[in-house]
């Protein structure tokens, strides 16, 4: 931010508060103060990056994991459908026919859970969005803040 920007004058600003040219404002700074403020302003600049890539990806992190419990889910579902069709099998083998078809009920009921969880966890997955497109936009303002201190 200028010194005009923010209402403040230049220390080598006439009685008005007017500021100098702009030839004679960068004469009485030195190359290295010069160096040392784009150097500091580069460094700032590179730590808000990584703080905004963290907070993006911790994001995407949950997100990924929402999908992935919901595939967790779905094993416990699926193991239940094996194990209740399983059972109705036997039951549907040694008990001809109310025993057997209950319990093939609860594993055909058990597999639209699964299915159901794994629809779920499947949509949450395609979700997640690992471009990050936050510090994309910022970092692209960057590299135009630093074409425009170049100049």
């Amino acid at each position: 931010m200028t010194a005009f920007e923010t209402g403040t004058t230049h220390p080598e600003s006439g009685p008005e508060g007017a500021l100098p040219d702009q030839r004679d404002w960068d004469e009485t700074r030195s190359m290295g103060a010069i160096v040392s403020d784009i150097s500091s302003s580069l460094s700032d600049l590179v730590h808000q990056e990584l703080d905004l890539a963290k907070a993006e990806l911790k994001v995407e992190a949950t997100t990924a994991a929402k999908g992935a419990g919901m595939f967790g889910g779905a094993g416990v579902a699926g193991f239940l459908t094996l194990f209740f069709l399983t059972f109705a099998l036997i039951y549907g083998l040694g008990d001809v026919m109310p025993l057997g078809v209950a319990a093939l009920i609860a594993g055909l009921l058990w597999g639209a859970a699964a299915a159901a969880l794994a629809l779920i966890g499947k949509n949450r997955i395609h979700e997640v969005n690992p471009q990050l497109p936050k510090t994309a936009q910022t970092l692209k303002e960057d590299v135009q803040w630093a074409k425009a201190q170049k100049n």
